[in-house]
């Protein structure tokens, strides 16, 4: 039996001599694994179509453990990401990121939007100069931050988890009084859980991590004055995406394979 979906490729691997098993996500179906035949071929039309993060229209055939592509007709392969390393890093990391949050065979709309939206706005970014990897950084952790949302366990980033007092970076202490806990799943005043050392945040950070749940980010220029600044801005964005990081590992079990290309991006020294 035939079916069509529409989906972009959120991971691919050898299968055979010659084809190709790729993971799809669906706004119909979610999570498709499917056989991509002879896609490994230097001819196949299949070949180009079947790649990371390239969008098709795909007729496929159900089997009994794996669907099969019959056909797949790009709607956009995203190949501004391609063209820079930094912009492709990232692409990588939300698609495994998206592959972890995803459930197969169930309707997932919203993620699938989501995923793309972020994907635009990375491809058409703009770097400053000076400001190259603090962009590229705030921007992947927002998209992190949102896809976390959407999957249902975002981090609580407004309240204490241990009192539910409502923290503004204005009343934060520069000495570590306030902490993230991975555990309880957002940030705490220290004293009302147990956050190690790397866990607790300037009043910078919290005021970043108080502004992913929003649609789009501010202007960088929003904290280039910022006072009582532990760390550079870049910096504090590195570490908020390490956090979310962490988070995102410690629930879900596993290691993002794509997080060393991030951490090649800028050293992160504090």
């Amino acid at each position: 039996m035939s079916f069509k979906i529409t989906g972009i490729i959120l991971k691919g691997s050898p299968l055979g001599e010659a084809d190709r098993l790729v993971t799809i996500l669906s706004p119909e179906q979610g999570l498709v694994k499917a056989v991509a035949p002879g896609a490994r071929q230097h001819r196949s039309a299949l070949r180009g179509r079947t790649e990371l993060l390239v969008v098709n229209e795909f007729v496929l055939t159900r089997g009994r453990s794996l669907d099969r592509i019959q056909q797949a007709d790009m709607l956009t392969s995203y190949s501004g990401l391609r063209h820079d390393f930094a912009k492709l890093a990232v692409g990588q990391y939300l698609a495994e990121v998206t592959h972890y949050l995803a459930v197969s065979h169930t309707p997932q709309p919203e993620l699938y939007e989501l995923l793309r939206e972020h994907l635009r706005r990375i491809e058409a970014l703009e770097f400053q100069p000076s400001a190259r990897v603090t962009q590229i950084i705030a921007h992947l952790t927002q998209a992190l931050f949102h896809l976390l949302a959407i999957a249902g366990f975002a981090p609580q980033v407004q309240h204490c988890q241990g009192s539910q007092t409502l923290i503004s970076p204005n009343f934060v202490d520069p000495r570590w009084r306030i902490g993230f806990s991975h555990d309880l799943g957002g940030i705490m005043v220290l004293g009302q859980g147990n956050i190690r050392p790397d866990q607790r945040l300037t009043a910078l950070e919290l005021d970043i991590l108080q502004m992913l749940p929003n649609r789009t980010l501010p202007e960088l220029q929003r904290w280039s004055q910022a006072e009582q600044m532990v760390f550079s801005l870049e910096t504090a964005w590195l570490r908020v995406e390490h956090l979310l990081r962490q988070y995102l590992e410690h629930h879900i079990g596993k290691t993002l394979k794509a997080a060393p290309l991030i951490d090649t991006l800028a050293p992160l020294a504090f």
